[in-house]
Protein backbone atom coordinates (compact mmCIF):
# COMPACT_ATOMS: atom_id res chain seq x y z
CA UNK A 1 0.00 0.00 0.00
CA UNK A 2 2.87 2.49 0.40
CA UNK A 3 4.05 1.91 -2.94
CA UNK A 4 0.15 3.12 -3.85
CA UNK A 5 0.56 5.81 -2.04
CA UNK A 6 3.60 7.14 -3.74
CA UNK A 7 2.09 6.54 -7.04
CA UNK A 8 -0.82 8.92 -5.96
CA UNK A 9 1.56 11.46 -5.09
CA UNK A 10 3.61 10.96 -7.85
CA UNK A 11 0.55 11.22 -9.72
CA UNK A 12 -0.87 14.24 -8.31
CA UNK A 13 2.23 16.14 -8.96
CA UNK A 14 2.32 15.04 -12.58
CA UNK A 15 -1.23 15.76 -12.96
CA UNK A 16 -0.70 19.17 -11.52
CA UNK A 17 2.71 19.88 -14.13
CA UNK A 18 0.36 18.42 -16.96
CA UNK A 19 -2.26 20.84 -16.34
CA UNK A 20 0.20 23.61 -17.32
CA UNK A 21 2.19 21.92 -19.98
CA UNK A 22 2.34 21.84 -23.67
CA UNK A 23 1.40 18.28 -25.61
CA UNK A 24 5.33 17.40 -26.12
CA UNK A 25 5.79 17.60 -22.09
CA UNK A 26 2.48 16.47 -21.65
CA UNK A 27 3.95 13.21 -23.92
CA UNK A 28 7.53 12.93 -21.81
CA UNK A 29 5.90 13.11 -18.50
CA UNK A 30 3.25 10.40 -19.82
CA UNK A 31 6.18 8.32 -20.80
CA UNK A 32 7.75 8.85 -17.17
CA UNK A 33 4.57 8.17 -15.08
CA UNK A 34 3.70 5.06 -17.35
CA UNK A 35 7.33 3.38 -16.63
CA UNK A 36 6.71 4.41 -12.86
CA UNK A 37 2.98 2.77 -12.53
CA UNK A 38 4.23 -0.37 -14.78
CA UNK A 39 6.51 -0.77 -12.23
CA UNK A 40 3.55 -0.11 -9.75
CA UNK A 41 1.45 -2.71 -11.30
CA UNK A 42 4.27 -5.33 -11.61
CA UNK A 43 4.46 -5.58 -8.05
CA UNK A 44 0.86 -6.26 -7.53
CA UNK A 45 -0.20 -8.42 -10.96
CA UNK A 46 1.31 -11.78 -10.84
CA UNK A 47 1.39 -13.72 -14.63
CA UNK A 48 2.90 -16.51 -14.41
CA UNK A 49 6.38 -17.51 -16.26
CA UNK A 50 4.26 -18.77 -18.98
CA UNK A 51 1.52 -15.67 -18.97
CA UNK A 52 3.40 -12.74 -18.54
CA UNK A 53 4.74 -11.85 -22.40
CA UNK A 54 0.66 -12.41 -23.28
CA UNK A 55 0.08 -10.39 -19.66
CA UNK A 56 2.43 -7.71 -20.63
CA UNK A 57 1.75 -7.21 -24.09
CA UNK A 58 -2.01 -6.63 -23.57
CA UNK A 59 -0.93 -4.13 -20.35
CA UNK A 60 0.91 -1.91 -22.86
CA UNK A 61 -1.29 -2.09 -25.54
CA UNK A 62 -3.65 -0.88 -22.63
CA UNK A 63 -1.19 1.49 -21.42
CA UNK A 64 -1.23 3.07 -24.77
CA UNK A 65 -4.73 4.26 -24.81
CA UNK A 66 -5.43 5.03 -21.52
CA UNK A 67 -2.82 7.43 -21.70
CA UNK A 68 -4.90 8.96 -24.54
CA UNK A 69 -7.68 8.96 -22.23
CA UNK A 70 -5.64 10.71 -19.79
CA UNK A 71 -4.91 13.54 -22.71
CA UNK A 72 -8.37 13.90 -23.29
CA UNK A 73 -8.84 14.41 -19.47
CA UNK A 74 -6.63 17.07 -19.34
CA UNK A 75 -7.81 19.03 -22.47
CA UNK A 76 -11.13 19.03 -20.38
CA UNK A 77 -9.61 20.47 -17.44
CA UNK A 78 -7.67 23.02 -19.14
CA UNK A 79 -11.28 23.79 -21.19
CA UNK A 80 -12.91 23.95 -17.43
CA UNK A 81 -10.35 26.59 -16.28
CA UNK A 82 -10.01 28.86 -18.94
CA UNK A 83 -13.97 28.81 -19.21
CA UNK A 84 -14.88 28.59 -15.38
CA UNK A 85 -15.22 32.66 -14.52
CA UNK A 86 -18.18 32.89 -17.20
CA UNK A 87 -19.22 29.20 -18.23
CA UNK A 88 -22.47 29.57 -19.98
CA UNK A 89 -25.06 27.30 -19.57
CA UNK A 90 -24.56 25.64 -22.87
CA UNK A 91 -20.92 25.34 -22.11
CA UNK A 92 -20.87 23.48 -18.50
CA UNK A 93 -23.88 21.21 -20.10
CA UNK A 94 -20.98 20.58 -23.20
CA UNK A 95 -18.01 19.80 -20.72
CA UNK A 96 -19.90 17.60 -17.90
CA UNK A 97 -21.91 15.64 -21.48
CA UNK A 98 -17.48 15.19 -22.27
CA UNK A 99 -16.82 14.29 -19.05
CA UNK A 100 -19.06 11.61 -18.63
CA UNK A 101 -18.31 10.24 -21.95
CA UNK A 102 -14.69 9.94 -20.73
CA UNK A 103 -15.55 8.61 -17.84
CA UNK A 104 -17.78 5.64 -19.87
CA UNK A 105 -14.76 5.18 -22.14
CA UNK A 106 -12.17 4.90 -19.44
CA UNK A 107 -13.99 2.27 -17.65
CA UNK A 108 -15.66 0.33 -20.87
CA UNK A 109 -11.52 0.29 -21.51
CA UNK A 110 -10.41 -1.51 -18.37
CA UNK A 111 -13.62 -3.84 -18.56
CA UNK A 112 -12.48 -4.88 -22.20
CA UNK A 113 -8.80 -5.28 -21.22
CA UNK A 114 -9.92 -7.37 -17.88
CA UNK A 115 -11.63 -10.15 -20.57
CA UNK A 116 -8.56 -9.87 -22.92
CA UNK A 117 -5.95 -10.21 -20.10
CA UNK A 118 -8.45 -13.36 -19.23
CA UNK A 119 -8.42 -15.05 -22.05
CA UNK A 120 -4.21 -14.84 -22.23
CA UNK A 121 -3.89 -15.67 -18.31
CA UNK A 122 -6.39 -16.40 -15.56
CA UNK A 123 -9.25 -14.52 -13.91
CA UNK A 124 -6.75 -14.60 -10.99
CA UNK A 125 -4.40 -11.85 -12.98
CA UNK A 126 -7.08 -10.16 -15.03
CA UNK A 127 -9.00 -9.37 -11.53
CA UNK A 128 -5.32 -8.31 -9.90
CA UNK A 129 -4.93 -5.97 -13.46
CA UNK A 130 -8.77 -4.82 -12.47
CA UNK A 131 -8.37 -4.03 -8.86
CA UNK A 132 -4.75 -2.09 -9.37
CA UNK A 133 -6.09 -0.14 -12.01
CA UNK A 134 -9.23 0.40 -10.82
CA UNK A 135 -7.73 1.90 -7.42
CA UNK A 136 -4.93 4.04 -9.21
CA UNK A 137 -8.10 5.29 -11.86
CA UNK A 138 -9.90 6.50 -8.09
CA UNK A 139 -7.07 7.69 -6.60
CA UNK A 140 -7.10 9.86 -10.01
CA UNK A 141 -11.06 10.92 -9.94
CA UNK A 142 -10.39 12.09 -6.29
CA UNK A 143 -7.32 14.08 -6.83
CA UNK A 144 -9.08 15.81 -9.57
CA UNK A 145 -12.13 16.25 -7.66
CA UNK A 146 -10.38 17.96 -5.41
CA UNK A 147 -8.64 20.37 -7.06
CA UNK A 148 -11.70 20.82 -9.42
CA UNK A 149 -13.92 24.62 -7.59
CA UNK A 150 -17.24 23.68 -7.57
CA UNK A 151 -18.94 25.75 -10.44
CA UNK A 152 -20.87 28.58 -8.98
CA UNK A 153 -24.10 30.44 -10.64
CA UNK A 154 -22.07 33.60 -11.87
CA UNK A 155 -25.13 36.92 -10.61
Amino acid sequence: MKKIALLLVAMTIAFVTYSQSNKEEVDLLQAAFGMDKKAVVASFVQPTDLQKDAFWNLYDEYELQRKENGKKRIQLLEQYAKQYNSMTEEQADSWTTEVMKLQTATDKLISSYYKKIRKVSSPIVATQFYQIENYILTGIRMEILEGVPFLERKK
